[in-house]
C-alpha cells in the first residue's frame, strides 16, 4: 500500500487506466475473432474498417505500440484478401 498522498493518487490513476486499456485490448481481440467467423465478405469488409479504426486509436493513445497495430492490420488484410479471393 502507498504511504504518500501522491502515491495513492498514482495508484488510483493506474487502476483507472489499466481498466480502460484492458477494455480496448479486449474489444480489439473480440473484433479480430469475429473477422475469422462465418460471415459474408461484405460484412467482413465493414468489420475490417472498424478493426482498423480501433487499432489506430489504440496506437495513437499508446495502449498498443504503433508497429503492433500495423502488423495486426497487415495480417487481417492478408486474411481478408485470401477469403475474398476464395469466394
Amino acid at each position: 500500500m502507498p504511504n504518500h498522498k501522491s502515491c495513492e493518487k498514482r495508484l488510483r490513476q493506474e487502476v483507472k487506466r489499466s481498466a480502460q486499456n484492458h477494455y480496448v485490448k479486449s474489444t480489439i481481440k473480440t473484433l479480430t475473432k469475429k473477422m475469422k467467423s462465418d460471415m459474408s465478405v461484405e460484412d467482413k469488409e465493414k468489420l475490417l474498417q472498424e478493426v482498423y479504426s480501433k487499432l489506430d486509436k489504440a496506437a495513437k493513445r499508446h495502449v498498443i505500440h504503433k508497429r503492433t497495430a500495423s502488423r495486426r492490420k497487415a495480417r487481417l488484410a492478408a486474411y481478408f484478401n485470401k477469403e475474398k479471393a476464395a469466394k
